[in-house]
């Protein structure tokens, strides 16, 4: 677990300030991270083309990242270290693993707030700007442009279903596992998601997230999305995808043509 500093350091890079747990500050923290923190693949791309990585980074360098290059992460960076976050500032957090189509290839956290659970998920490019209740007895929705999510009530052990539908298309989902586990479960499959046949080594997906829209990059297309619609349009070659990422989430130029050099580009990551 990092320092009080560092985390210090955090509340700082989100523009928020310690308070006393309670349903109202968790909203505004999951707010702040999910528009501060983009969920993005080109530092994942960077790291391993410069450094040969395939690890996480640490605390103190992904709030680098954030800080020097409006760098953000993955599930597996985002969301861990908002769960350390919400444990610092004295939330009742756990880590909790989640299936799609492996298992524990997802991770999410449960907070455990005023007798309720609550899901947060900052680390799955969706506009989960709240914490999400899990105990509820009907669906919980959420309409974004042309998306939907849809968190289901629990099932018999527990477990909790996010489904997110695409122009009425069911595309993707996860099954959350409540029970809590360790960042370190997910050592391997962090590993593999570094190997050049990886879908994140071989894709750019940022999605970066403002109060009232999204813009969403994915290879070479971008989407400004609104909760009432969504506008989609090509981009035609890498400096444009440079430009435009550089433009709209703030990575430089520089560093995202390093990051995507010799990448096909071609990867689906719901494919």
């Amino acid at each position: 677990m990092a320092n009080a500093k560092t985390f210090e350091r955090y509340l700082s890079i989100l523009g928020i300030e310690a308070a006393p747990p309670g349903l109202d500050h968790l909203h505004r923290l999951v707010s702040a991270q999910l528009t501060r923190v983009p969920f993005e693949n080109i530092s994942k791309l960077y790291l391993k083309r410069t450094e040969g990585a395939s690890y996480i980074p640490s605390l103190e360098q992904h709030l680098d990242g954030i800080e020097r290059f409006s760098f953000g992460g993955t599930c597996y960076a985002n969301n861990p270290y908002f769960s350390q976050l919400l444990h610092h500032l004295g939330y009742k957090v756990d880590m909790c693993g989640a299936d799609m189509s492996e298992p524990d290839v997802h991770v999410v956290s449960i907070v455990r707030l005023e007798g309720r659970e609550y899901l947060v998920d900052v680390g799955y490019g969706a506009p989960f700007f709240k914490p999400m209740a899990r105990g509820l007895d009907h669906e919980h929705e959420i309409v974004f442009g042309r998306n939907r999510y849809v968190l289901h009530p629990q099932d018999g052990q527990g477990r909790s279903r996010m489904d997110h539908f695409h122009d009425g298309q069911l595309i993707h989902g996860y099954l959350v596992k409540p029970a809590p586990c360790q960042i370190e479960i997910f050592n391997d499959v962090i590993r593999d998601s570094y190997s050049d046949a990886a879908t994140f080594m071989n894709v750019v997906v940022i999605e970066r997230f403002f109060p009232d829209r999204s813009v969403r990059i994915h290879n070479f297309t971008i989407t400004e999305s609104t909760p009432e619609g969504a506008l989609t349009t090509r981009l035609t070659d890498r400096e444009e995808l440079a430009a435009a990422i550089e433009h709209n989430v703030g990575i430089p130029a520089d560093i995202v043509r390093e990051a995507v050099e010799g990448i096909a580009l071609e990867a689906d990551i719901y494919g």
